[in-house]
């Protein structure tokens, strides 16, 4: 007869010595040493070959001061025409009466609109017809206040006009004695 007593605790001694977790198949994911060496020589073989193939040369880049300046150049013509009047007592031959433009509208109805709106604090408006500089041909109903006897009172009207809501500008006739 057979005894089993040693067969029970041989097969406990091999389940311990065997691991549960291990796997049977070779890792095959990593990358080798080979492939490293193989693609460091390739990087160098083209960094070195660009260098010599393209002569460039690494270095560092300086930034230069730099200065700005600017010339303004006008024509000489403007010196000797000048368009600027002074006013001394030589110039006492020269009449000059002061406008004030309100604005100028292509409908006749906004601009009689624009002096209802100023006719309590501005005197003397009125309605000229004129022909536009940027559209040739085209009538604009250009709304004026004036004339004023000097530059002050223009400039108060001005004023007035302005706090109304209006973009007025001045306008200056002079007419020589």
């Amino acid at each position: 007869m057979k005894d089993f007593a040693n067969v029970k605790g041989n097969k406990s001694k091999k389940n311990k010595r065997k691991t549960v977790f291990t796997s049977k198949k070779p890792s095959v994911n990593t990358i080798s040493t080979s492939t490293i060496l193989i693609l460091i020589f390739i990087s160098v073989g083209l960094a070195s070959s660009s260098i010599f193939l393209f002569k460039t040369d690494v270095i560092s880049i300086k930034t230069a001061n730099t200065s700005n300046t600017v010339n303004i150049d006008f024509p000489s013509s403007l010196i000797e025409n000048s368009v600027l009047i002074e006013f001394n007592e030589e110039n006492n031959s020269l009449e000059c009466q002061y406008f004030v433009q309100i604005g100028a509208y292509g409908n006749k109805k906004y601009a009689l609109e624009a002096i209802k709106m100023l006719n309590s604090d501005i005197e003397n408006l009125s309605i000229n017809e004129v022909y536009s500089t940027l559209l040739p041909g085209k009538l604009l109903n250009s709304v004026i206040s004036g004339p004023y006897i000097n530059r002050s009172a223009a400039n108060n009207a001005k004023e007035k006009i302005t706090k109304s809501g209006f973009e007025p500008r001045l306008r200056t006739v002079c007419k020589e004695n």
